[in-house]
């Protein structure tokens, strides 16, 4: 029974959280061995989203993802990647049909949800070009709940890169 809860967590988590990348197939990733962080945007109406803090947590994530990469931060001089993050949440309200037996409409559902969508960018350092995207959704009712998947969504995105041809 133990074993089971945890596959139905494992699966609920699963389900809450999509990662998806795209990427400059002409690049070779290899070759990088420097990033800097730039300035991230955040634009949520939900103040537990929208603060510094949640700043400091997606880019200390990053830092610590790309340095698990054997990549090095750089404070000066120009870095081979720029990273760039943004944070979004928005009100969803979604609309589901209630079906009879015999497939007539018995009613509708109404259902509201806050969505999380983190986006994380890798720009050349020189060109500014875009090499790499990830974006991360995180679906859920509790801006509590996107933020406390922030270094999950954080690492799924991460574990795609670099990128496999």
């Amino acid at each position: 029974m133990k074993y089971l809860f945890l596959l139905v967590l494992a699966a609920s988590l699963a389900w809450t959280q999509k990662v998806d990348t795209e990427f400059d197939e002409t690049t070779n990733f290899t070759n990088f061995k420097t990033f800097r962080i730039a300035d991230g945007n955040v634009n949520s109406k939900a103040k537990l989203l929208n603060n510094d803090l949640t700043r400091k947590k997606i880019e200390s994530e990053i830092r610590l993802r790309l340095t698990a990469k054997k990549l090095t931060e750089l404070t000066t001089g120009r870095p081979d990647l720029v990273v760039r993050y943004d944070l979004g949440s928005a009100r969803r309200t979604e609309k589901d049909v209630v079906r009879g037996p015999r497939g007539r409409v018995r009613g509708t559902t109404k259902s509201q949800t806050t969505e999380g969508t983190l986006t994380i960018d890798l720009l050349d350092g020189t060109s500014r070009e875009l090499l790499w995207r990830a974006v991360a959704v995180d679906s859920e009712r509790d801006p509590a709940k996107v933020q406390e998947h922030l270094d999950e969504m954080v690492k799924k995105s991460f574990d795609k890169y670099p990128p496999k041809k």
